[in-house]
């Protein structure tokens, strides 16, 4: 599981190195085929913020991680997104 882990680090990396500092994204847990992620930064909520949860499925994807949405929280800073890996 640590190559999952790996990719999925890697794939967040390239998301913020493209998408900071609008929007930054930071891994709080990866636990069997969910990932939670946090989502923070200014965001350009009129460009459609679930763009950003989106473009880092693009970001795992090229990382060989497959996964959907499976839910989208809002809080006080931000947003976590859980996401489901599939195969």
């Amino acid at each position: 599981m640590n190559f999952m882990k790996d990719r999925i680090e890697k794939g967040i990396k390239e998301f913020n190195n493209l998408r900071a500092p609008e929007a930054n994204a930071s891994l709080i847990s990866f636990r069997g085929k969910i990932l939670k992620v946090k989502f923070t930064g200014p965001f350009c909520l009129g460009c459609g913020i679930y763009d950003y949860f989106e473009d880092l499925k693009v970001f795992l994807e090229e990382q060989k991680v497959k996964t959907k949405i499976e839910s989208v929280r809002e809080i006080e800073d931000g947003f976590i997104v859980k996401f489901k890996v599939i195969e």
